[in-house]
């Protein structure tokens, strides 16, 4: 008797044994650089630790720059390498084009059903012409206002509806506030000579019916005319008046500190600072209105640029099935749903805006759904791998008005220059 249990429980141990060298057999080690603006990088890390736990892989987190521009200077390097350093990367809505050639095809790994259930556009715009899926998306956005809901109301105002109206209840407001917190200013928005700023700019320039810098159709270059001219006018006019001087080098988090803290009416911004500024620590919880950004003049229309991003598998990851897989759980609607409530990121998917628990946490999700699916493209697909080259002079132009250095004529002229230049004979 004694022999025939010592017999099983050494086959027990044998068995047991086995499969635990199996599963480590199998079990990969994956390495992802998710966003690192607001809450991004915990809500990231909590999620792809569910995943890690589900399939018994392992996520190493890569810290990513916080400015877009610094973050798709170090992956270009990366990717230029050709380093198996990162398998999963999350890539801004702008990126396909640039940094395309180095990403897996997700239709090889991911059900096309999984694909097509998110909103056609940005699906689209990680296509490249060769039918690749070049990306999933993870989350959208759009440019919206932000305002200090008690002041509008306790000094008798409505949301603006123009920029006009926005410069006028700022200066009425500071003019009767200034004196209880001298550090209070009107608007906040990204003023610092980068990405944040083209987005920024073209929100501007499109309220105004300046068009988007270049033609979708033509491919023209159509951003030196009248109409954006006037829009980089008025923004031209808020520095030092409502808006502080240093908000010419404020990115996303800058502007959200000064807004967060009580020290701004107004800010431009994406929907992620929602979730932030209500935190139970915000000194404005409660306090905040979200409205779209206004019109430009009576004539002009609400617009918001397309933000948002997708996740990617880099080609020379070692372990792309695993890599593709943990991208299929992220983009699922189950977890859109829970990153829309913990950090107001919208998700891509349509049917996720029905879900209750979204309303109830961010109704602007809701009320502003059609801002979010009709935002203002910038043009990186049609320029491609130029793109970086055409918002760098877009962003420098459109800063050289803000501080004062050359007239929003000057400035356009210059910089429709500039890009027929990089535009070239052969077109983009």
């Amino acid at each position: 008797m004694k022999k025939t249990l010592t017999s099983l429980g050494m086959s027990l141990l044998a068995i047991l044994f086995s499969s635990i060298v199996a599963s480590s057999s199998y079990a990969v080690t994956i390495t992802i650089a998710c966003g690192a603006v607001g809450d991004e990088f915990e809500l990231c890390k909590k999620n792809v630790d569910a995943w890690a736990a589900e399939t018994g892989n392992e996520v190493v987190m890569f810290q990513s720059p916080n400015l877009t521009t610094d973050r798709l200077g170090l992956f270009q390097q990366i990717f230029a390498a050709k380093s198996s350093e990162i398998d999963v990367v999350q890539i801004d809505v702008i990126w396909p084009g640039l940094l395309g050639k180095h990403f897996i095809d997700l239709k090889k790994y991911i059900p096309t059903s999984h694909i097509n259930q998110h909103f056609k556009a940005i699906v689209d715009n990680n296509t490249d012409s060769k039918g690749r899926v070049l990306a999933v998306p993870f989350f959208t956005d759009a440019g919206i206002l932000y305002y200090r809901k008690d002041l509008l109301e306790k000094h008798g105002h409505q949301p603006p509806q123009t920029w006009e109206d926005l410069t006028r209840i700022a200066k009425d407001i500071l003019s009767k506030e200034s004196p209880n917190n001298s550090r209070l200013v009107g608007f906040v928005f990204q003023g610092k000579p980068y990405e944040g700023l083209t987005c920024d700019a073209l929100e501007w320039i499109d309220s105004y019916n300046g068009g988007s810098i270049i033609d979708e159709a033509t491919g023209e270059v159509t951003v030196n005319n009248p109409n954006a001219a006037a829009a980089l006018k008025m923004a031209a006019s808020w520095i030092g008046t409502i808006s502080p001087k240093g908000v010419l080098n404020y990115a996303e988090e800058d502007a959200r500190g000064v807004f967060q803290s009580g020290n701004a009416i107004f800010m431009r911004n994406w929907p992620y600072a929602w979730a932030l500024g209500n935190n139970p620590d915000s000194p404005i919880k409660g306090k905040i209105g979200v409205a779209p950004l206004p019109k430009g003049g009576a004539n002009g229309k609400h617009t918001g640029t397309l933000g948002g991003w997708n996740m990617s598998v880099s080609k020379y990851s070692k372990h792309p099935k695993e890599a593709a897989d943990l991208v299929r759980y992220l983009t699922t609607k189950q977890i859109q749903i829970q990153r829309a409530v913990d950090g107001a990121y919208n998700p891509t998917i349509g049917d996720a805006y029905q879900a209750p628990e979204i309303e109830a946490a961010n109704p602007f999700m809701v009320t502003l759904y059609d801002t979010f699916t009709n935002a203002v493209a910038r043009p990186s697909k049609l320029t491609g791998r130029k793109y970086n080259k055409v918002s760098s002079k877009f962003w420098n132009a459109v800063h050289s008005v803000l501080s004062g250095k050359e007239t929003a004529e000057e400035s356009l002229a210059r910089l429709e220059k500039d890009l027929n230049r990089i535009k070239g004979k052969r077109g983009w």
